[in-house]
């Protein structure tokens, strides 16, 4: 239980961080655009799913040590009481802290300072703090490919809310999984 809340306040911590980052230097939150932005979080999660896929085929060992570690998340948090609408909030709290912070603030300074390289940048700093043993070697190169498509939406759409939404949905579909298996 007490993992459980410390990455609940981590996640808070970087909603708060990225929000606020934002907000004091400038970065444009962006501008929904509701007609266009539920397709495009429809094809990223696509992406991700086929990513998954194509990570599954290249790298069998390595993601099914992932695979090992997520269901010890799942039986954990299980183990803790928690339900379907527990793990629905913290998908969508990890979902909008790790865009606003990742995306928002992250790649909205290096893109200023460095122009395209940053949305690079801001994946590989996803990708490392979504750490993962050894033998999952291609967890971070996965989750590396993932912020580089989170990015570039952003990017192109100057808006943070195609890449909440899919990784949100992407998150929730991930813990309700986890914990039905356990």
């Amino acid at each position: 239980m007490r993992s459980l809340q410390v990455l609940f306040l981590l996640q808070a911590g970087l909603l708060l961080l990225g929000a606020s980052g934002m907000l004091l230097l400038g970065l444009p939150l962006g501008v929904p655009r509701f007609g266009q932005d539920p397709w495009l979080a429809l094809a990223l999660l696509f992406f991700l799913w086929g990513l998954e896929k194509c990570f599954l085929h290249l790298f069998p060992t390595s993601f099914r040590e992932v695979e090992k570690l997520h269901r010890e998340l799942g039986l954990a948090l299980k183990n803790a009481g928690l339900g379907p609408g527990t793990l629905i909030l913290l998908a969508l709290l990890s979902g909008v802290a790790e865009e606003v912070f990742f995306r928002g603030l992250v790649q909205g300074l290096l893109v200023s300072w460095l122009g395209g390289v940053g949305v690079f940048l801001q994946a590989l700093l996803f990708a490392l703090l979504h750490p993962a043993p050894r033998r999952a070697f291609a967890y971070p190169l996965y989750t590396w490919v993932a912020g580089l498509l989170f990015g570039w939406a952003y990017l192109l759409t100057e808006s943070l809310l195609p890449g909440i939404l899919a990784h949100f949905l992407h998150n929730a579909r991930g813990f309700y999984e986890l914990w039905r298996e356990a």
